[in-house]
């Protein structure tokens, strides 16, 4: 080797270039650790410029920053993008730099549709369920009730605004929505009437349930004034209900059983279920 004239330019040539590449890496490790670049700025702002309601800015900053490790070059922008997501109400974040010392953080808040569960959790306009303060969310009227199996967040959302506007012809609309283990639909209205609607069998199975009792509920609601408190809505051409209508015992709430039969029967077609009862 050492009488290969080309073998050795071609070794010093490689050993200058490692060198070269050593000192420049140290150079811009040097600089990157001057005091100019220590993170002095992290600005947070709304995503979309949509107001901030449930997260305040300052404290939101004041509460992340003395996790940010590291300065501007150095700061891991993915692990300050989790810190900020880590906070209740921020749905999503992101983060850039801005020369020579600032983040630019930008959040999305959760807009919350309702309480998901017995546990405490809020759903989400969008779907998610997330752990905040109830008392923050500053809603005018109260939030309402939602539940469902694991994973079935989106899936009730959905049926949560279907049942807003099939009920909405009523004047009615949906306080509890639930979805059982069976994959069996409850829902309760803002008059307290509760309304099993039970599985789907097709597409078409809830509409034309909800159809059905939103054109007979006219003449119920005259026939029974102080209230209906539950409807089952399963049987293929009727219904059953309970009412304080029909509690009377004996034989006086037999009228009233019939009058409910006879309009069952001219909106929905021959029933086959009895309607009434304490079923």
């Amino acid at each position: 080797m050492w009488h290969d004239v080309r073998a050795l330019n071609a070794s010093a040539s490689g050993l200058v270039a490692a060198v070269v590449l050593a000192l420049i890496a140290s150079g811009v490790w040097w600089v990157s650790q001057r005091p100019m670049f220590t993170l002095r700025t992290v600005t947070v702002d709304s995503m979309y410029g949509m107001e901030l309601k449930h997260v305040n800015k300052l404290t939101l900053r004041a509460g992340v920053v003395g996790r940010i490790k590291g300065n501007f070059f150095t700061a891991n922008l993915e692990q300050v993008r989790t810190a900020f997501e880590s906070v209740p109400w921020v749905r999503r974040a992101t983060v850039r730099r801005e020369w020579p010392d600032q983040l630019i953080v930008e959040v999305e808040e959760h807009e919350p549709l309702g309480t998901w569960g017995e546990d405490g959790r809020l759903l989400s306009v969008k779907g998610d369920v997330f752990t905040a303060n109830l008392a923050e969310a500053d809603e005018e009227h109260a939030l309402p009730e939602l539940g469902g199996p694991e994973g079935s967040e989106k899936e009730v959302l959905a049926r949560f605004a279907e049942l807003r506007a099939w009920f909405a012809p009523l004047r009615l609309a949906p306080e509890k929505l639930s979805l059982s283990s069976r994959y069996a639909w409850t829902v309760e209205l803002d008059n307290g009437m509760s309304v099993a609607l039970g599985r789907e069998a097709d597409k078409t199975t809830l509409k034309t349930r909800v159809d059905r009792l939103v054109n007979i509920y006219p003449q119920l609601a005259r026939l029974l004034p102080d209230g209906i408190k539950t409807v089952d809505m399963r049987y293929p051409n009727g219904l059953a209900l309970t009412a304080a209508g029909l509690t009377v015992p004996g034989d006086a709430n037999k009228p009233v059983k019939a009058a409910v039969k006879k309009a069952v029967n001219s909106t929905s077609g021959r029933t086959k279920k009895p309607v009434g009862g304490t079923q």
